[in-house]
Order: C-alpha cells, then sequence, then structure tokens
C-alpha cells in the first residue's frame, strides 16, 4: 500500500472538488496532489534521498498538510517536531531522526539558530508562509521553480513518518510508521468513523501527533476535505464548523471539556456534526452525557490506542453512547478491537487472565509500528512476543469490550492496595462543580503512596475538601479516597495530545527522592 496512491486517487477522480482549507486559502485535490509532487522534486534537489528524513517545526497549517505526503512522494519519511517543546528537547529529536531539511512556521523562525547549533544535520530551513524572509528559503518559492516529481512509489514496509512520543515518562522515542500501518488505520477509520466522499474534517488537534495526524491521511483516503485551524481555541473551533459545515470532529477529552463548557457555546450552530470522537485518555461518564444532550443529531465514538498503533486499536460504536440502548452499559468502555486488530489482557508474564481480570493491553496486527527509531533493544521490549505491550492497565469482558482503568505507570499502592487513579477521577468529575481534574501518588510515611487529588473547579462554583472527600466517600471504597486535594485556578498542565501531565504534577512532590512510586 502506498499512501501516496490516496492522493494521487482523489486528483483523479475528484480532482476539480475542494480538498483543503486554511484560514483564506484554499485548493483542489488536483491542485494539492501538482504542489505535494513540486515540493517533493525541490526535496530531492536539496538532497532527499530514499529513506531521508525532513523534519516539520510549525503549527497547523494547508503546508502542513503538503508534508504528510511531499516527503513520501519524494521517497522520504517526514519527521513532525513537537511545537511545544523547549529546544534542548527539540535538538534531541533532530539528533535522533538526523533530517538534511527542517520546515519551520514564522512562530517557529527564531529557534532556528539555536537548533542550527545543536543539529548538524540539517543543511537547509524552509520557512512554510507566504511571504519570504531573509536567511531561509522560500516554501512557495520553491514550488513556483520546481517541475512536479513523480511519485518515487515507496510503500508497503517502507517507513512513511517518525512520529515522537509526548515525553510523558523518560525521554520521546521515535515511532516508525509505515505506508502499511497508517493504510490500515484509515481503512479502519473509514469503516468505524463513517468517512465519506462529503466529510468535511476540522483538523484542530496538533498534527505533530498521531491523534490528529492519522485523520490527514483518513480524510485523503476518502476524498473528503480537509480544514484547518492552527490549533485548539474553542470559540475558533465552533466558528469554523458552523462557517464551513464541518461533519467530522476528533478531541482529547479534555479539549471537549473545554468546548462543552464554554459560556458561548450555544452561540453558534453546530448542527452540521456528523460524527464526534474522542480519545488520547478515559473519559468521565458525566462529559459523556453532556455531550449527548448538546450535540445529540452527531454520531460519537471512541478509539482507543498510541502512536505506536498507528494510532487506534479498539473503536466504541455509536449505539454504546445512546442511553435507549441495551450496549449503552458498556459506556465507560474504549469498545472492541477493530477487524484487523488482536487485542489481549495478560499480566507480567504474558500470560493471558481471565476474563474481567486487570492486566496489561497488548495488541497485534497491520497497524503496530515497526519500532522504535535508532532504539532496537527498546523495540525489542515493546514488541516482545510479536504484540505491542501499551503499558495500559484494563480488562476485558465476556462481550470483547475493553475497559481501560489507567497507565500502569498511574497506579497508586497505598497501604498494599492497588489505587487507579482513573477510577477517582471519574467519581471527582461527577461532582458538579469539578470542571477538571488529576489524581497522583504522593508519598506518605504511613501508607508507602497516598492518594492525591489537583482539582480545577468551573467558573463560579464553590466546593471544599470536605466537600469532596464526602463525594468521594459516596462512591469509593475508604482507602481510593483522596487523602489530600489541591485546588488549582488555572489549567491542569497538558501534553500537546491533550493529555494531562502528572509526571509535572508529580515532580514537587517526588524531588529529592531516588524514585517516583513507593
Amino acid at each position: 500500500m502506498e499512501l501516496t496512491q490516496a492522493l494521487r486517487r482523489a486528483a483523479l477522480l475528484e480532482g476539480s472538488k475542494h480538498a483543503l482549507q486554511f484560514e483564506d486559502e484554499s485548493c483542489t485535490w488536483s491542485e494539492l496532489a501538482d504542489r505535494v509532487a513540486r515540493m517533493a522534486g525541490a526535496l530531492q534537489q536539496l538532497g532527499m534521498g530514499a529513506g531521508d528524513r525532513v523534519a516539520v517545526l510549525a503549527a497547523n497549517s494547508g503546508r502542513y498538510v503538503e508534508q504528510f505526503f511531499a516527503p513520501a512522494w519524494g521517497g522520504g519519511i517526514m519527521v513532525p517536531i513537537n511545537t511545544r517543546w523547549s529546544v534542548p528537547e527539540m535538538a534531541y529529536a533532530l539528533n535522533d531522526s538526523t533530517p538534511g531539511v527542517l520546515i519551520v512556521d514564522e512562530a517557529q523562525a527564531e529557534t532556528v539558530p539555536a537548533l542550527l547549533k545543536e543539529a548538524p544535520s540539517v543543511k537547509h530551513v524552509i520557512l512554510a508562509e507566504p511571504e519570504d524572509r531573509q536567511g531561509f528559503l522560500s516554501y512557495e518559492g520553491l514550488i513556483q521553480s520546481t517541475d512536479p516529481a513523480p511519485d518515487a512509489g515507496r510503500g508497503g514496509d517502507d517507513v512513511a513518518a517518525i512520529f515522537y512520543t509526548g515525553g510523558t515518562t523518560g525521554r520521546s522515542k521515535g515511532v516508525m510508521l509505515t505506508h502499511d500501518n497508517l493504510f490500515f488505520n484509515s481503512l479502519a477509520g473509514m469503516s468505524n468513523l463513517y468517512f465519506h466522499s462529503d466529510t468535511v474534517h476540522i483538523h484542530t488537534g496538533p498534527l505533530f501527533h498521531m491523534a490528529a495526524g492519522a485523520r490527514i491521511y483518513t480524510t485523503t483516503v476518502a476524498t473528503g476535505r480537509h480544514v484547518v485551524v492552527p490549533g485548539f481555541d474553542p470559540v475558533t473551533v465552533m466558528r469554523t464548523i458552523q462557517e464551513h459545515k464541518v461533519t467530522h470532529m476528533v478531541l482529547a477529552p479534555t479539549m471537549l471539556n473545554m468546548l462543552v463548557n464554554h459560556p458561548d457555546f450555544h452561540d453558534y450552530d453546530l448542527s452540521s456534526l456528523e460524527l464526534l470522537s474522542y480519545g488520547a485518555s478515559p473519559m468521565a461518564e458525566a462529559l459523556i452525557r453532556k455531550i449527548i444532550e448538546l450535540v445529540p443529531q452527531a454520531k460519537i465514538v471512541q478509539s482507543y490506542g498510541m502512536t505506536e498503533l498507528s494510532p487506534v486499536a479498539t473503536s466504541l460504536s455509536p449505539e454504546c453512547h445512546r442511553p435507549e440502548h441495551p450496549l449503552f452499559s458498556k459506556v465507560k468502555s474504549a469498545g472492541r478491537p477493530l477487524f484487523f486488530c488482536d487485542v489481549r489482557i495478560v499480566d507480567e508474564n504474558d500470560k493471558d487472565v481471565p476474563t474481567g481480570e486487570i492486566g496489561e493491553i497488548i495488541v497485534r496486527g497491520p497497524n503496530v509500528m515497526k519500532g522504535y527509531w535508532n532504539k532496537p533493544d527498546l523495540s525489542a521490549e515493546a514488541l516482545r512476543g510479536g504484540y505491542m505491550h501499551t503499558g495500559d492497565a484494563g480488562y476485558m469482558d465476556e462481550d470483547g469490550f475493553v475497559f481501560l482503568v489507567d497507565r500502569v505507570k498511574d497506579m497508586i499502592i497505598s497501604g498494599g492496595e492497588n489505587v487507579f487513579s482513573a477510577e477517582v477521577e471519574d467519581v471527582l468529575m461527577k461532582h458538579p462543580a469539578v470542571l477538571e481534574c488529576a489524581v497522583i501518588g504522593i508519598p506518605s510515611d504511613k501508607w508507602g503512596e497516598s492518594v492525591h487529588a489537583i482539582v480545577r473547579l468551573k467558573a463560579g462554583q464553590a466546593a471544599t475538601v470536605d466537600d469532596l472527600t464526602a463525594h468521594c466517600r459516596t462512591l469509593l471504597g475508604g482507602y481510593k479516597i483522596p487523602r489530600s486535594i489541591d485546588f488549582w485556578t488555572e489549567p491542569l498542565p497538558q501534553s500537546g495530545a491533550g493529555k494531562i501531565l502528572k509526571s509535572e504534577l508529580r515532580k514537587p512532590y517526588w524531588d529529592g527522592t531516588d524514585r517516583n512510586i513507593s
């Protein structure tokens, strides 16, 4: 399978159809394919050969969408870089992947001198903006002055992209995703997410993460329409949905929480939405019910996975989100395995656990990554036995539904009892005053670790420690109730994919210790 075949097909069958909208810039499928082919030719002239890397450090834009195909069209590999990283973190990814070309936008241009000092592999820097800037190669100038290159024809097990993990624990790793990996994920999206030729997908999450980036491929395979916004902002998203009649959207639960609780939510017409999907972390049932109430016409689908899975492994179908349907009892699950995924729940020895028992979720299928770039030992460990070991704790019920419990690393052991923080967070989110929360383990002389909650309240709402403790006591066993609670007025720190960065929340409590658990 070749990812570029999807673009060639779209240009052939829907050449004059509106393909891409970014702010006031738009193009058809024929124009998009031509720009991709010309940029591929320009990258080749700058030295990109088969398997060479091209890094992209930029906010979402129409030019970013082109980079999902241009390096592959020319025989290379795209490497998105997280714009929220520090310069040393960016430099690490560049030195690890050793691209010869770096593509940046205006917002990142100021970081280039520091990056070039640290990343000697980068020989050429292209500014992906309509206007030129001294010291940078002109993106538009390269396209206008270069003839279209023939498609290099890479596909199958060839690596198409290296997406770096969020780095929420330890050093970030470059995940090698092949053409087959990404194409199979797109085919799954076509069936599970109801994509069709009239789909209008808004790309609002950061494209340097697979949770958002995968939808570039799926929308192209479906010959739908890309509508791109620079980043997530609730008002911008709602205005764009209304203006462009967006049909499909994916957001992390933290983003959905911000959207449906925005004071201007009812000022916008979101009736065009056909499919609303969420992922990246478990969703509190209270938030699910609110979305069902506010966007009743849209099918709701949960996708569970990770970058290493291209990125989806299971899907929770729309009927599971409808209170009147018998399968609504499964709404807290992450759904069932995709049609090509073999999902198992195993113990520490990779032996299957009994139905309903918690273990680690492992996955096998054509969506599983080729490995970690330059890390054969870590690749072998993660892919041992032919399965991707996700590091997620969960269980499978008798109907094949997978229930997420927590990241294995987020388990709290308090007084010899296992406490899964997601369970406590779900209960806290049921309190009417709670807007967002995170539960972590902190050092305790008595218990080894104690359960600690960090809570942000809704505007105009009030709750005390005693209020929340009493609320939890009605739904949780005593050892699971937070023994301490901090109240924050600012949003909790998030990764680029919208996950709350518990590693950052833990730091003040575990600094000065030899390890971060007891």
